[in-house]
């Protein structure tokens, strides 16, 4: 445990940040998942907006790099046609 109080201080906000990057990256998985479900099922794009949309959030966080982002954006439309 640190002593200094700005070392303290430095532990709750990486604390905070890491809740906020964990939160962040689910709300992004499970928006993929749902879409990938759907597609399979029907190759119907309904919650493509949606999944973009997380995906977009995620880069500009900086939880993924703008390349990954734009592959996995480029499969879902492939698999959507």
């Amino acid at each position: 445990m640190p002593n200094i109080k700005s070392a303290k201080k430095r532990v709750k906000v990486i604390a905070t940040k890491h809740m906020q990057n964990k939160i962040q990256k689910t709300e992004m998985k499970s928006s993929i998942k749902k879409l990938s479900a759907q597609i399979a099922e029907t190759k119907d794009a309904k919650l493509l907006s949606e999944a973009y949309k997380t995906i977009d959030q995620a880069v500009a966080k900086g939880l993924l790099h703008r390349n990954t982002a734009a592959r996995k954006k480029a499969q879902f439309a492939a698999m959507c046609k």
